[in-house]
């Protein structure tokens, strides 16, 4: 058995229901239940009175072992299994504390800002550069953008992503897409299709209309995903990444 990371958090942390806070803490631990990013436990002291209501439930995890279920009631809403402690873990420091389900809740807070999808990793940072560089991306030898004004996103654990003007993107090439995806650090992507010749590329290309604060300078710019894509950066050819997004 692999021990889980455990870390003590320095924000105040917030979660609602049914227009009710249901936990509220300035001690919060991030467990990394698995790699990518953590999962707030709250102590069981900063738990609303009366919102846990006991289950007969259980669910076992190889790590923290065997955890109650509890659901969760506030206001006039009620969530089955939304929340969770394991009063007997071999992890010492989770035994006193419950985790609230992210998505049965409402809204999560940090301080006073609401955030989405997610907590926050601590350890990821987000860094959005200008650049003078001359981007092509290429889709079956088509070009479908150029420019020599992209953003370059760097990300904590993830390729160098090139934000293009939309002014230099073959949008007669786009095909619509429904597709919209989240991240805690950038907000709402809308996707496109591109379509060359008989090929079509689903969902190769993303933009945020409306970003997070902190990621404002990629507004209305658009990327590729360049695992699916070729990507020449001041006419080079660039190594295709291997991501879980690929």
């Amino acid at each position: 058995m692999s021990r889980i990371r455990v870390e003590r958090g320095a924000k105040r942390v917030r979660a609602v229901l049914g227009g009710q806070v249901v936990a509220d803490t300035t001690a919060p631990l991030l467990v990394w239940e698995f790699p990518y990013y953590p999962a707030y436990y709250v102590p069981r002291a900063d738990v609303a009175d009366g919102v846990l209501i006991a289950t007969d439930r259980t669910k076992r995890s190889p790590s923290r072992g065997v955890a109650r279920l509890w659901t969760v009631r506030a206001g006039e809403r009620e969530v089955a299994d939304a929340a969770l402690d394991y009063p007997d873990s071999p992890i010492e420091e989770l035994r006193d504390h419950v985790r609230f389900d992210w998505s049965s809740m409402d809204a999560w807070f940090e301080e006073d800002e609401e955030i989405f999808v997610h907590p926050r990793n601590p350890y990821t940072r987000v860094d959005i550069l200008a650049s003078s560089r001359h981007v092509r991306i290429e889709l079956d030898g088509v070009t479908v953008a150029e420019s020599d004004n992209p953003m370059l996103l760097f990300e904590t654990g993830l390729p160098t992503r090139y934000y293009l003007p939309k002014t230099d993107v073959r949008m007669d090439l786009v095909v619509p897409s429904d597709t919209v995806t989240q991240c805690p650090y950038k907000g709402d992507a809308r996707y496109w299709t591109f379509r060359t010749g008989d090929t079509t590329h689903t969902d190769i290309a993303w933009h945020y209309r409306y970003p997070a604060p902190e990621s404002q300078k990629i507004a209305g710019r658009v990327a590729f995903l360049d695992e699916r894509a070729d990507v020449f950066v001041d006419g080079v050819r660039q190594e295709r990444p291997k991501t879980h997004f690929g």
